[in-house]
């Protein structure tokens, strides 16, 4: 409205108008304002300076994958917009795809490049890769060596899955008389070849260099014959037979128990006090056995490779010792009369001795070392013996002919016991592959196989006195109990823990009257468990060191002997 009142006063002469120009009339005065805007027209944009050099057109980001409209061609290829890095170099301004440049795709069929490359590790040679017409590459090879290159031809050149012409003396010549009707002369597939030796003997020369190099293996190898120690023994006592002419071997009468009864004692107690220590062996004490049937005699062996007979009543003597082994004796058994044992040693031998007279009677051995030994329980099989080797089988000899009749040969692991079982009909092993195996006598299948993940290993086991349940030692101080006749199964609840076992092969026993069962632990005691309860009721320290081995008397109610690795034998009562 301010310019419409300045394009009233515009073409005044002065301030003060005269009168008259106010009777111009409504009419005359819009003509008026109706020229003026013709004549002044007001634009309020700014003034902006248009310069048709400036290209309008989308720019792509080179990076994009994908684009969402059809682009030109200009667009496509337009150099990239935005500011320049005026400090790299030229090379590090050059167009990349990879560390090294800018690398064109190139589409190589799979089977040619590796035949081409197969065929170069092999012959030597391959197709030039650098020439891209494969017509002019047709007759241009490139070879390992720089002559052959420039003679070589790929019209005479064979690549690795190219067929050859079969060559003299690729393929042998057969002998060859398919006629069936020649009975004498017909040879069939097995007709073998021409020059075929099918028995070759060395010649000369070459039994010198075989020679030569057994020679030399035995030297590395340092082979020899590992001669057996000769057998002795030393009679410790002077009254060896009494007036009657009767050996220490004889059943002693005054001893207050009857050694001859079959019936076990009514009850049994636990042993409070120490009686007797038996000393005599220089170093541990790894087995110790009573007397089959009387126990009136006690047999240990130990690591001082001794074997020693001592004395259980009167006077406790030691009565003899056996000396026969070059290393630690590992285990001991009696036979059913008692008149002869056997030994396993670490020097890889199974010796017989007689128990009386101390003489050696049989070696043994397979080059094994015999973890455990064990006599036949049965009257009729008193000449046969099974051994627990170290080579994952079982082993049975005959004493008479001193040969191996029968092998056992189904264990993962070294063999650590044998416990005859159901009569003597079968036996138990365990080994160090965590398992327990039921065998038939003279059946070299196992037909029981009991392992389990949660099962350790082993390495003592005893018949109960009924002969209807296996205590096991088992590897995680506990001592398993399984059932010996038919099934064999494991008894968890009868399960003793308490002790601590763990990598000792520590023995176990029960009472004759199955109320307590016995066991050595690593610390030197004695643990007693009730049998039916499976609570622990004694404990007492017993050896210095590791208690390798309990037994309890068959005929006297509380009398137990351990031994342990101070090479002390002891008896509780």
């Amino acid at each position: 409205m301010a310019g419409i009142a300045l394009l009233k006063g515009y073409g005044s002469d002065s301030e003060g108008s005269d009168e008259s120009s106010e009777n111009i009339s409504l009419v005359d005065s819009t003509k008026s304002i109706i020229a003026l805007k013709e004549k002044f027209q007001i634009n309020v944009a700014p003034v902006v300076e248009i310069k048709e050099s400036i290209e309008v057109r989308t720019c792509v980001d080179p990076s994009n994958k994908v684009i969402s409209y059809n682009p030109k061609y200009e667009e496509l290829y337009a150099p990239v917009a935005g500011p320049e890095n005026p400090f790299k170099t030229q090379q590090q301004r050059a167009t990349k795809n990879s560390l090294a440049g800018f690398v064109e795709e190139a589409h190589i069929n799979d089977f040619h490049f590796e035949s081409q490359r197969r065929t170069f590790t092999s012959f030597g040679y391959a197709v030039d890769p650098t020439l891209n017409d494969p017509e002019a590459a047709k007759g241009k090879l490139v070879s390992v060596n720089a002559e052959e290159t420039e003679k070589a031809s790929i019209e005479d050149k064979v690549t690795v899955f190219d067929k050859t012409k079969e060559r003299e003396g690729d393929k042998r010549k057969r002998k060859k008389n398919v006629d069936a009707a020649d009975i004498d002369g017909f040879l069939g597939p097995w007709g073998g070849y021409l020059d075929e030796k099918r028995i070759t003997t060395p010649s000369e020369e070459e039994m010198v260099e075989l020679e030569e190099i057994l020679a030399k293996r035995q030297k590395r190898g340092k082979v020899t014959e590992d001669k057996s120690m000769d057998e002795k023994s030393i009679l410790h006592i002077k009254d060896a037979y009494d007036y009657q002419g009767r050996s220490f071997l004889h059943v002693p009468q005054d001893v207050g128990v009857n050694l001859k009864s079959d019936e076990p004692p009514e009850k049994c107690f636990i042993p409070k006090k120490l009686l007797h220590t038996w000393t005599g062996h220089t170093k541990s004490i790894s087995t110790i056995k009573f007397f089959p049937k009387y126990a009136h005699l006690l047999l240990s062996c130990g690591m001082d490779c001794r074997i020693k007979l001592w004395e259980f009543y009167n006077e406790r003597r030691c009565i003899r010792t056996y000396i026969g082994h070059k290393q630690a004796v590992r285990d001991i058994c009696f036979n059913n009369a008692g008149t002869q044992f056997l030994s396993a040693g670490y020097d890889r031998y199974v010796k017989l001795w007689d128990t009386e007279t101390g003489k050696c009677l049989g070696q043994f051995s397979n080059r094994k070392i015999a973890y455990c030994v064990k006599f036949n329980p049965d009257d009729d099989k008193q000449h046969l013996f099974v051994a627990g080797t170290s080579d994952k089988k079982i082993v049975c000899w005959d004493i008479n002919s001193n040969e191996i009749v029968q092998e056992y040969d189904r264990h993962l692991g070294a063999v650590n016991t044998i416990t005859f079982v159901d009569e003597n009909r079968r036996f138990v092993s365990t080994s160090d592959d965590k398992s327990l195996r039921v065998w038939e006598w003279d059946i070299p299948v196992d037909m029981k196989y009991i392992a389990d993940p949660s099962m350790h290993s082993m390495p003592a086991v005893t018949l109960s006195p009924n002969g209807k349940w296996l205590a096991c030692q088992s590897m995680d101080n506990k001592i398993m109990v399984f059932s010996a006749l038919n099934r064999f199964k494991l008894n968890r609840k009868k399960t003793f823990t308490g002790h601590m076992v763990a990598g000792y092969a520590c023995g176990l026993d029960f009472s004759p009257d199955m109320s307590y069962i016995v066991s050595g632990d690593a610390d030197g005691k004695v643990y007693v468990w009730d049998w039916k309860t499976t609570k622990l009721f004694s404990k007492f320290k017993a050896h210095d060191n590791v208690c390798s081995s309990v037994i309890w008397h068959p005929h006297e109610t509380s009398k137990i002997v351990s031994a342990g690795w101070d090479g002390t034998l002891k008896l509780w009562d």
